[in-house]
């Protein structure tokens, strides 16, 4: 088939690698470059690198809404969507000579939005999956083509999430497309009475806060991690966390106080007794390490028992 693909981060490029395997790409559209770092570097999606490598057409608007007459010029039998970004016009949608699809990070009609992947781990649940699905007008709202589901292991993050996810819709998206093009599948209606909606993470909803219980503060750091990564303010600096345990501790502390800094961690009191052990990190402007290595250097002075996090 002739196929348009929408997608940017590397959950969309594992889709789009499958693809390639056996249909024709006609198109490509992700987002523009985005500046990242302290340099400002521009850097290109996952997806754009992708289609870099393959020489394929390449569109990056702004606001597809607006500017999506590359798309409309392209002739394809399909559109194929995951993790593009952009809410796609009418008219795009009704393109392709078959309707356009999408591949979801999560069991819908739940989680609905742009960020499945990261509020079923912040939420603290064990089971996930792919939806695909037609596209509607409506967000996320599509029928539904094919679901198939995953455990989430309680001790993994958001970036395993989303690779575990990516082969997962890479595997499927071909066959489901054969079937697809055969008439083989029957859509199945959404159940409006059951749906959840995943809005994208706000800036306040990345900050730790110290005065939540234990469980509920590793499962932010998880579903944060490493993009855009959770964090706490102290001594007028920033520190994102990317590993942690969840302690069981009797202890008797105002939650945010330091209980024990050393080589093993960053031990932190947290609501109902329970405790956090901060065992990776990120100093502001600086890379990413282990607490060990952290505590070795600058951070013997800087966390000291029975001070405070606030």
């Amino acid at each position: 088939m002739k196929i348009i693909f929408m997608g940017t981060p590397l959950f969309g490029a594992k889709i789009l690698e499958s693809l390639l395997s056996c249909h024709e790409i006609v198109l490509v559209v992700t987002q523009p470059d985005k500046t990242v770092g302290r340099k400002k570097e521009l850097q290109a999606s996952p997806v754009k690198q992708l289609a870099v490598r393959h020489q394929l057409k390449l569109f990056q608007p702004h606001n597809c809404r607006q500017d999506n007459q590359m798309i409309l010029d392209t002739p394809a039998d399909l559109i194929v969507t995951a993790a593009y970004g952009q809410f796609l016009p009418q008219i795009v949608l009704n393109h392709p000579k078959q309707k356009s699809i999408n591949v979801h990070g999560s069991l819908l009609p739940a989680y609905r939005g742009g960020a499945p992947v990261q509020r079923a781990i912040m939420n603290g649940d064990t089971i996930t999956g792919i939806t695909i699905m037609y596209m509607a007008s409506k967000m996320d709202a599509g029928d539904i083509l094919y679901q198939e589901a995953i455990s989430i292991p309680n001790d993994k993050n958001a970036d395993w999430l989303f690779d575990a996810l990516g082969t997962l819709g890479a595997k499927l998206i071909n066959p489901i497309i054969h079937q697809l093009e055969n008439n083989l599948l029957t859509p199945q209606k959404q159940d409006e009475g059951k749906v959840t909606f995943a809005p994208i993470i706000k800036k306040e909803e990345e900050q730790l806060n110290f005065a939540c219980p234990a469980h509920q503060i590793y499962n932010q750091i998880r579903g944060l991690a490493s993009n855009p990564g959770a964090y706490f303010r102290f001594e007028n600096e920033i520190f994102k966390v990317y590993q942690s345990k969840r302690m069981d501790r009797n202890h008797h502390q105002v939650p945010g106080t330091i209980i024990r800094a050393d080589k093993s961690g960053l031990l932190i009191a947290c609501a109902d007794e329970s405790a956090l052990l901060i065992e990776e990190l990120q100093p502001e402007g600086r890379k990413v390490m282990s607490f060990r290595d952290y505590y070795n250097g600058k951070g013997k002075y800087i966390f000291i028992e029975n001070r405070r996090i606030l």
